[in-house]
C-alpha cells in the first residue's frame, strides 16, 4: 500500500517513523528519566529512609478523591483488613466541627511515610518535626513549594488527621486491631495566603496504639525510590507490597498471584470485566517500580489473547483466557540489610 503524499508530494515523516523509533529519537520522558537517575542511588544515610505500616503495603489509600460524599473506604487482603473513617476539625472561623474528606492519592502515602520515619528515627511517637512545611516538600516529596503544590500537600496533611485508621491483621491464630487516629493533637488548619510561611506544630504525636503498631509492623523504603515514583500512587503501592512481600517469598517456593487476585489488591478503578485494561495499566506502573528496585525478581506472564464478547442476561461482557499474572522470587529488600523484626531494626 501506497503511503499518502502531501502536497508537495512529499511523505509525512510520522508515516515513515514508526511511534517506537520516533520515541528512541526523542529520548526518554522527564517520568522516565527521573526513574533512570534513581536507579543507582544508594540508601546509606538513614535519614533516607522512609517507613510504611505493613497494613497499608497490603492494601491502599484511594488513588483518587472518592468524593466529598464519601466517608468511609475499606480494603481487605487475605488476613489484612484497612478501614479509614473521614473526619471532623475544629474550624477556627466557624467556631464548629466541620467534615473533612479522606485522604487519597500519592501525597497522602508519602506524607504517612515520612511522619513514620520521624518516629521511628527519633524512637519516640512525639516527635520533633522539621521547621517548615515548605522543606518538607521540597526534600522529600521533590516539588516546588509553592501554589498548587502547597495547597495539596496541606490538604492531604489535614486529611489524614481528621482521619480514624482501623488496621487489622490475623497472624499465627491471633487477631490484632489498631484503632485510633494516627496523629492526635494537631492542628490542621493553615493561612490561606500562600506567600506566609507555613509552619509545622512544633512536635506532633502519634496515638500509642498505632506507635505501638507500627514499631512492630514497619517496613523500610527507598526515600529516593519513592520520591521518584510520586507521580503514580498504584506505582507506589506496588513498591510498597513488593518491599513487603518478595522477601519473605519461600527461597525455593515462588508464589503465583493471578491477575484477579491482583485487581482485587490494586485495580478499584478498573471494570473486573475488563481485566486487559487493568492489566496494561498495572504493567507500566510495575516497570516503573522494576527500573528503581533492580533486585526485584518477578516474572510477568503476558496474555496476548483479545477479550471476547459474550452476552449475560441481555448484556454484553468481555470475558477472556485465564492469565497467571506474576510469578514472585524471593529477593533482597530494597534497603538491603534493613529489614524491621519485631520493632527493632
Amino acid at each position: 500500500m501506497s503511503k499518502k503524499r502531501g502536497q508537495s508530494g512529499l511523505i509525512p515523516v510520522g508515516d515513515l517513523i514508526s511511534s517506537k523509533l520516533l520515541k528512541t529519537i526523542k529520548g526518554p520522558s522527564a517520568i522516565e528519566q527521573r526513574l533512570i537517575d534513581g536507579a543507582d542511588i544508594n540508601p546509606d544515610d538513614p535519614k533516607s529512609i522512609l517507613f510504611q505500616h505493613t497494613v497499608l503495603c497490603q492494601t491502599c489509600l484511594p488513588f483518587r478523591d472518592p468524593g466529598d460524599a464519601a466517608r468511609t473506604w475499606e480494603r481487605l487482603n487475605g488476613n489484612i483488613h484497612l478501614k479509614v473513617l473521614a473526619g471532623e476539625a475544629m474550624h477556627p472561623i466557624q467556631s464548629r466541627f466541620v467534615p473533612v474528606g479522606l485522604p487519597f492519592g500519592p501525597k497522602a502515602r508519602m506524607i504517612l511515610m515520612h511522619i513514620n520515619q520521624e518516629a521511628m528515627q527519633q524512637k519516640t511517637p512525639e516527635i520533633q518535626i522539621e521547621e517548615t512545611l515548605s522543606k518538607f516538600v521540597r526534600r522529600t516529596l521533590n516539588l516546588d513549594s509553592k501554589g498548587r503544590n502547597m495547597r495539596m500537600v496541606k490538604e492531604q496533611l489535614a486529611r489524614l488527621s481528621a482521619a480514624s485508621i482501623r488496621l487489622g491483621l490475623v497472624k499465627d491464630g491471633r487477631a490484632v486491631t489498631v484503632n485510633s487516629q494516627i496523629v492526635t493533637a494537631f492542628d490542621i488548619w493553615f493561612p490561606k495566603d500562600e506567600r506566609q510561611r507555613v509552619l509545622w506544630p512544633s512536635t506532633i504525636r502519634l496515638s500509642l496504639d498505632y506507635w505501638e503498631s507500627l514499631k512492630a509492623h514497619a517496613v523500610p523504603l527507598d526515600e529516593a525510590h519513592i520520591a521518584r515514583l510520586s507521580h503514580s500512587a498504584l506505582a507506589l503501592d506496588i513498591y510498597s507490597w513488593l518491599a513487603n512481600r518478595l522477601h519473605r517469598v519461600p527461597t525455593n517456593k515462588p508464589v503465583t498471584i493471578s491477575w484477579p487476585a491482583l485487581h482485587g489488591q490494586f485495580g478499584m478503578n478498573y471494570d473486573p470485566d475488563r481485566l486487559d485494561k487493568f492489566r496494561a495499566v498495572f504493567k507500566v506502573a510495575l516497570r516503573q517500580v522494576m527500573t528503581l528496585y533492580k533486585t526485584a525478581r518477578i516474572d510477568l506472564h503476558e496474555d496476548r489473547k483479545r477479550p471476547r464478547l459474550y452476552s449475560q442476561g441481555g448484556k454484553p461482557v468481555y470475558r477472556e483466557d485465564p492469565a497467571k499474572g506474576l510469578t514472585l522470587y524471593n529477593s533482597p529488600p530494597p534497603v538491603p540489610g534493613r529489614v524491621l523484626i519485631s520493632g527493632k531494626l
